[in-house]
């Protein structure tokens, strides 16, 4: 890993305000020094003239291995998205597929400056051999439904035991695939999992209409108070979506200290509704952001959905002052680190974990800056990212990948789907 110092850059501390002509150490995986003098021993030195340093985004919600569905199913409410594209589609893959889908993923996101993905998904010593080999922080989860309890009671046995102590990059939760998905044995066997051996949850919550109201007739329960009554919230949880939420649901995530994972372009994609993220924000429910798989958002860039999360909560409601960029940083960041249980984690602070992107400020639309949060929020994009490092290793810098490479990623997933014979 070594060490770097960035020399006069701006940065995005702490406290998620803007600093001038600032130095940044890293040694090792921390950071280990901001400060406004220079400060020598450090092995690379890093000019940070027209550069400024923000913390890498944490992505809340994904499912990284499907990056081989980009574009596969479009136009398509969820359910005949789910039942009639996506599972279908998704029984072909195999162990290789599930490793390279989630390398590519991986370097997706490093190159939009992201560092960490709470994913959910299948096979999981193919997931956790992507994590380990990439470099990036994951949370992965394996998606338990009705159709494959019984197989993965096993799996994550295994799966925790197996990877249990390994690197601390990465770690296993326990996912309840959604509430039209389970029954209430499945979550019952899975929250006791998660339980016993210490893991977070990760699920999908009153992701449409349709779904809240289907629960109510079959359980006389909303989603929420499904999962809560079956033990889900018993351990620390990440739930996707939440964009049809009762009264009452809002009281149960706030008793249990859930996280929500908003995901804006999806929840649009898919024309399942909008999360009303001002009123979580209001009842002190932490409120984190993800991008949701490529096959219903079609890119992992966290600026898109930064932008989508801090505007549309101002049209909805025609007020102009909802959701300030430091707000909405602190979402794509800290917020996403927290509810993967790190807590040095998502922000730029002296002790925390260097997880760092490095922002090219000479591009035409980010000319000129008045605010660089304003910058960030409203005009930035992945592509002006040039440089991404996690636990204080540079994973990718200007187009090159230090641990993966992406020419034999692409390769095997063009040949894979027919592309390339």
């Amino acid at each position: 890993m070594g060490s770097i110092i960035f020399k006069s850059v701006t940065i995005i501390d702490g406290d998620f305000c803007q600093q001038n002509r600032m130095y940044v150490g890293i040694n090792g995986r921390n950071i280990d020094y901001i400060g406004t003098e220079y400060k020598s021993g450090y092995e690379r030195e890093y000019d940070g003239a027209g550069k400024c340093l923000i913390p890498a985004f944490y992505n809340a919600h994904a499912h990284s291995p499907m990056s081989l569905l980009r574009g596969y199913a479009e136009n398509m409410c969820l359910n005949d998205w789910l039942f009639n594209k996506i599972f279908p589609f998704e029984a072909t893959l195999g162990e290789e597929d599930i490793y390279q889908s989630m390398l590519l993923s991986f370097a997706e996101m490093l190159s939009f400056g992201c560092v960490s993905a709470t994913d959910m998904y299948y096979m999981g010593e193919a997931m956790s051999r992507a994590v380990l080999d990439s470099g990036v922080k994951s949370n992965i989860s394996l998606a338990a439904t009705v159709y494959n309890a019984e197989r993965l009671k096993k799996e994550y046995v295994s799966l925790i035991e197996n990877c249990r102590g390994i690197n601390d990059r990465l770690r296993i939760d326990i996912s309840v695939h959604a509430s039209y998905t389970s029954s209430p044995e499945v979550v019952r066997i899975f929250s006791d999992m998660a339980v016993e051996y210490g893991c977070n949850m990760h699920l999908h919550l009153s992701e449409t209409e349709s779904e809240n109201n289907e629960c109510k007739v079959k359980y006389a329960l909303t989603p929420t108070e499904y999962f809560e009554k079956h033990g889900a919230f018993r351990v620390p949880t990440t739930a996707a979506h939440c964009v049809f939420l009762e009264n009452g649901d809002i009281d149960i995530l706030k008793k249990h200290g859930v996280t929500v994972a908003s995901c804006p372009t999806s929840n649009l994609k898919l024309a399942s509704g909008i999360c009303d993220v001002i009123r979580l924000l209001d009842n002190n429910i932490s409120v984190a952001i993800g991008t949701d798989s490529v096959a219903s958002n079609n890119n992992l860039d966290m600026f898109g959905d930064m932008k989508l999360f801090s505007l549309l909560p101002k049209g909805i409601k025609r007020d102009p002052t909802l959701i300030t960029p430091a707000q909405c940083l602190y979402s794509a960041t800290r917020a996403g680190a927290l509810s993967q249980g790190r807590a040095d984690c998502g922000s730029i602070a002296v002790g925390n974990r260097a997880d760092i992107a490095v922002i090219d400020l000479d591009r035409p639309h980010l000319t000129p800056v008045h605010d660089m949060l304003n910058t960030l929020v409203y005009s930035a994009n992945g592509s002006d990212v040039v440089m991404t490092i996690s636990d204080g290793r540079v994973l990718y810098e200007n187009g090159e990948f230090t641990t993966i490479d992406i020419e034999k990623v692409k390769a095997y997933a063009r040949k894979r789907i027919g592309e390339e014979k």
